[in-house]
């Protein structure tokens, strides 16, 4: 009975260390995530995220089978890490009147409305 005992309070310890290494390795994944919403449009060749808020703009940048042309010129909901924008060439700085300092690497869209507000 003592060794059941024992062995049911190891396998319960073990348990609790598996799940706080888990929620502790996605809080790390998740960190540089974000969701934000906005409209798709294109500067100097490249896929951009305008916010409701002017002015407000970030390179986007597609992964997988994601195609952002499909994209262009609708208001989306955006879910992506967020990065520093490498690029502070002239090019950047050119891009919808500054750089954008952040790019969202996209992990998923989904389009909110087919028209962006101001379009």
């Amino acid at each position: 009975m003592k060794k059941l005992m024992i062995i049911a309070l190891l396998f319960s310890a073990s348990m609790a260390l598996a799940q706080d290494s888990t929620s502790t390795k996605q809080a790390k994944k998740s960190k540089d995530e974000v969701t934000m919403q906005g409209c798709v449009s294109m500067s100097n060749g490249d896929y951009v995220l305008m916010k409701t808020d002017p002015g407000v703009s970030y390179e986007l940048q597609a992964t997988g089978k994601t195609h952002l042309r499909h994209y262009l010129g609708r208001e989306v909901e955006v879910t992506a890490h967020e990065e520093p924008t490498l690029s502070l060439s002239s090019d950047a700085l050119n891009k919808v009147g500054s750089a954008a300092p952040l790019t969202l690497t996209i992990i998923s869209i989904k389009t909110i409305d087919p028209r962006c507000p101001n379009n």
